[in-house]
């Protein structure tokens, strides 16, 4: 495929939109030490994707069930115990994981390293739209969910609804875990929302500009990861973990200067 293929272009596009999404969800996620939860939601999502194989329906819309569900879970059991994210995610996923090799067609396991060879311009745009929601919602919760990080207490006596801003942010790793099972597949997408994040941290640590450039980051990662894949005979999901691996190395020397 040729950049200038209109068609491919959006699809480069769209994959920066959810590039960027997810670092800049990522950014907040890695402040609260939750970016590893993203992979255990990314393997939550492959019971759905494997259902999306197995029936010939959309694998985003078949992760998204899979996650609503999981999240509600975690969600649930969350508000009913004083267990940390990290430890109900682990025992969600795995199950989920689990479940997933049960059903998973062997010759469509690719498909869960990334996939744009087969993209409607629908999916294109609903990507796209919802991409701008995660980043409008990350952006109107980021405030709230640092302050409840720091202190529950405090959160409360200023009046904030705890739930609704923990099941919002919930919600946004849902969104952005399922949008990233297109470009990059169910078993990679903590990169997309790690990665970026720790290299906007090696290079700044002022909350507004930290968050602003794990976005940029991701968008970048995600596009020419994409773009190359075209190039290549190579999965566009190994392709943007490795161009955000090495703005992450770059971002190391940085720092060090």
């Amino acid at each position: 495929m040729s950049i200038f293929d209109i068609h491919f272009l959006f699809v480069i596009i769209m994959s920066a939109f959810i590039g960027g999404a997810a670092g800049y969800l990522g950014s907040l996620m890695l402040t609260k030490k939750m970016a590893l939860v993203g992979g255990a939601f990314g393997h939550l999502a492959l019971p759905g994707i494997a259902l999306a194989l197995l029936y010939g329906f959309d694998v985003s819309l078949g992760a998204i069930i899979f996650l609503i569900i999981g999240m509600l879970l975690m969600y649930f059991l969350k508000k009913k115990s004083n267990l940390s994210m990290e430890v109900l995610s682990a025992v969600v996923f795995t199950s989920s994981l689990s479940i997933a090799w049960i059903f998973l067609p062997e010759k469509n396991a690719p498909a869960l390293i990334g996939d744009v060879s087969h993209i409607s311009w629908n999916a294109i745009i609903i990507s796209i739209i919802l991409s701008i929601v995660v980043i409008i919602i990350t952006k109107y919760i980021v405030k709230p969910i640092m302050l409840i990080s720091f202190s529950e207490d405090i959160s409360k006596t200023l009046g904030i609804n705890i739930n609704k801003y923990n099941f919002l942010f919930l919600a946004s790793i849902v969104l952005v875990t399922a949008l990233g099972v297109r470009i990059i597949g169910g078993l990679m997408t903590v990169a997309l929302i790690a990665i970026p994040a720790a290299t906007s941290r090696n290079m700044n640590q002022h909350l507004s500009s930290y968050t602003i450039l794990a976005l940029l980051f991701g968008a970048v990662s995600a596009g020419v990861g994409v773009y190359m894949s075209s190039l290549t005979t190579l999965p566009p999901g190994s392709l943007i973990v490795i161009v955000s691996t090495i703005f992450f190395v770059g971002s190391l020397f940085f720092k060090n200067k």
